[in-house]
């Protein structure tokens, strides 16, 4: 693995110079068993100062992602804005929660208990866009019950947000924006595709 690797916002290993810098840096020094204490004490209490900070960042990070829907006008064939929408990051369990509520479980006589069968990648995938849709936005696109109708009229079945979400998103653009959500929730945290994301979509 090379010196210096950044590896999903982890930096690994430092360059050699860095190594013989600090190498001549280190001195032997004999410590008192209190000294000695003390310093377990104050590497503890960075360690757990860090650990707070990550919680606490995590907790507050409010970065979004705008997404545009963009085609070509049916007309002139010049590309247009359809509609947009912001998107979040999820956290672990609001995946597992979308995964586990459209995966098909059945039950193992033998050990007694559920097994994971099959999940429905189309719902699962309109879930993530769903849940991590800002509210406001949610509220507005997916939650249109106008929305609903209009496309009820038109032969749609429309009984929900995920049904919206798959009716009006092409599966490429879903991927596109279920991509950028990753991106936001940390898999990737590389901002400048998250923007070449969000052109591609427009595009």
């Amino acid at each position: 693995m090379a010196n210096n690797e950044v590896k999903k916002g982890v930096t690994i290993g430092v360059s050699t110079e860095k190594q013989e810098e600090v190498v001549s840096e280190v001195e032997n020094r004999e410590f008192s068993e209190e000294e000695t204490t003390n310093q377990l004490r104050m590497n503890e209490e960075d360690f757990l100062q860090g650990l707070v900070e990550a919680a606490e960042y995590t907790e507050d990070e409010e970065q979004t992602a705008n997404i545009e829907i963009v085609r070509p006008d049916r007309k002139t064939g010049e590309k247009k804005v359809l509609f947009c929408f912001r998107v979040r990051a999820l956290s672990e369990s609001e995946y597992n929660k979308c995964k586990k509520k459209h995966t098909k479980y059945v039950r193992n006589k033998a050990l007694g208990v559920k097994m994971p069968e099959d999940t429905d990648s189309v719902k699962y995938r309109a879930n993530i866009i769903y849940e991590a849709t800002v509210p406001e936005d949610r509220k507005k696109l997916w939650d249109n019950k106008d929305a609903w109708e209009a496309l009820r009229s038109k032969g749609k079945q429309i009984m929900n947000g995920l049904d919206l979400i798959e009716a009006c998103l092409k599966a490429g653009e879903k991927d596109n924006v279920i991509e950028i959500i990753d991106h936001l929730s940390g898999y990737d945290d590389n901002l400048e595709e998250v923007e070449d994301l969000e052109e591609t979509i427009k595009n």
